[in-house]
């Protein structure tokens, strides 16, 4: 293990980090939010920074990282990502307790959107846009932003990095150079982030939050290019006119493509999109499942149109992970709610900054058991099944399936330890839209669904944990344990359980 350029590279992240604090600290001062919000960024700021220089002063013995070691680092950069982004809100005192503020950050940085807070009027404005930024940092990734900045390598470093950070069963360059692959891939990133901004802007501010039109534009867009969901406003999104709503469900199907795509557009090979098998799999996926939604819920709404935008609405934000909500989805009929949870399973396309399985390993996994199907049916029979242009080897399907075992197992073990939790059986009250008031009781489909949410990262989940409710309630040890499920999810899975294997720390 190369422990010295492991320290070098976290030594950088943690720099980073610390830059990218000032952008909520500027926010404090604008606000004018007093000396402790501001003591709330600059004291980690000071800790980051310090920690991180100290971490360049050993000089590694080779520049080079083999796989193991750049997983490893990814999976510790995370976790460090968290324990100081929690600082703020402990020390600014808005989420005074650290188990706490670590989840809400846990939750923002690898765009979960699961929240621990029941009332975000309560929360300063520095505190809202540090939830919000962090939804745009782990979007992309911090290390992916990282490899912008450090020389490249020729021996596959740079590679693992962004193979360990990035999304889907197939992880590959755009260009030949690395550090060009991800400037283009933040550039469309932030591009669309600005587009979208813009398009908010036009329409009217939220009644009650005029002075904060532009703040709250900038926050909601953050969410939509991470796919992340946090609410800056009570009832999610409900409060947005439709037109922002609709602005909103677009954007949210476009992040959820995979970025390569956009690349394709701007020099022009348009054909090549069009051939792409997963985005047809993608908006075929979103359009059968709109109409299945929609017809479900005729009668439900005043008009035709309403229940047409909220089931765009609440498909765009559960396909992409993002978790946003304009209306209490689990109110909706059962079909309607189903519909939802395989959504929560199916997540959008690889190379997006979205969570789940990913339609790509979905479409694997079913080409892989037609085959099997096929051999059962005649042992000679001798697999041509192409994948995105390509000759689908049975390697790239064995690693679906094994992931896919993963993934089930690990949200099966999860839910059996939010069993053992003392909320399980209590009657909560949850605030629906138009501020009806109802019972639920915290059982299996809110352990269920916990589980999934947080795997899938998506944020609400159904029960006491949907959209108009938190995960407050839970214990210290199960906040802890959604807490490492989140960032399973989003690293999907091997970088962090890396980190627990002997062989990964010797030679």
């Amino acid at each position: 293990m190369n422990f010295k350029k492991l320290a070098n590279i976290l030594g950088k992240i943690m720099i980073t980090m610390g830059a990218l604090m000032t952008v909520p600290l500027i926010v404090s001062l604008i606000y004018g939010e007093g000396i402790r919000y501001a003591l709330a960024y600059i004291i980690p700021i000071i800790l980051e920074v310090g920690i991180g220089f100290l971490l360049q002063i050993p000089k590694p013995d080779r520049n080079s990282l083999f796989q193991k070691e750049g997983f490893a680092l990814v999976g510790l950069a995370w976790i460090i990502m968290a324990l100081f982004g929690a600082l703020p809100l402990v020390i600014g005192g808005d989420i005074p307790h650290y188990v706490d503020a670590f989840f809400e950050i846990m939750s923002g940085f690898t765009t979960t959107g699961a929240s621990i807070v029941t009332d975000v009027t309560a929360l300063a404005h520095s505190t809202l846009f540090w939830r919000s930024f962090s939804h745009f940092i782990g979007g992309m990734g911090i290390l992916v932003f990282i490899l912008i900045f450090i020389p490249e390598s020729d021996d596959g470093s740079s590679m693992h990095l962004f193979r360990a950070e990035s999304s889907g069963p197939q992880v590959g360059k755009i260009v030949s150079k690395m550090k060009v692959t991800t400037r283009i891939l933040y550039l469309t990133y932030l591009g669309m982030t600005l587009l979208e901004i813009i398009i908010l802007l036009l329409d009217a501010p939220i009644v009650g939050y005029e002075s904060d039109h532009l703040f709250n534009c900038i926050l909601t867009a953050f969410g939509c290019a991470g796919t992340g969901g946090f609410g800056v406003v009570p009832g999610s999104i409900e409060l947005y006119s439709a037109f922002s709503q609709y602005v909103i469900s677009i954007f949210l199907i476009l992040f959820g493509c995979n970025l390569t795509l956009y690349y394709l557009l701007i020099i022009g090979k348009i054909g090549q999109i069009f051939r792409s098998n997963e985005l047809k799999v993608y908006l075929s996926i979103v359009v059968v499942a709109v109409i299945g939604i929609f017809v479900s819920l005729i009668g439900r709404y005043e008009t035709i149109e309403e229940c047409f935008r909220h089931s765009l609405f609440q498909v765009s934000s559960i396909i992409t992970t993002t978790g946003y909500s304009t209306t209490d989805f689990a109110t909706w009929p059962m079909v309607a709610q189903s519909i939802l949870i395989l959504l929560m399973f199916s997540g959008a396309m690889a190379g997006s900054t979205t969570g789940a399985l990913k339609v790509s390993r979905v479409n694997i996994a079913f080409k892989g058991a037609y085959i099997a199907i096929r051999k059962l049916i005649n042992p000679r029979y001798v697999p041509k099944i192409q994948y995105e242009g390509k000759p689908l080897e049975q390697k790239t399907v064995n690693d679906v399936f094994a992931y896919v075992t993963l993934y089930l197992f690990i949200l099966l073990v999860v839910m059996l330890l939010l069993s053992l939790d003392p909320i399980n059986t209590q009657t909560i009250l949850v605030n629906s839209e138009g501020g009806v008031t109802y019972e639920v009781t915290h059982g299996f489909y809110s352990n269920f669904s916990s589980a999934l949410a947080c795997l899938s990262n998506i944020g609400p989940g159904f029960e006491a944990v949907g959209a108009y409710s938190s995960y407050a309630g839970y214990s210290v040890f199960s906040k802890i344990l959604l807490s490492f499920t989140m960032l399973l999810g989003r690293l999907e899975i091997f970088p962090v359980l890396i980190l627990f294997n002997k062989n990964t720390w010797t030679k």
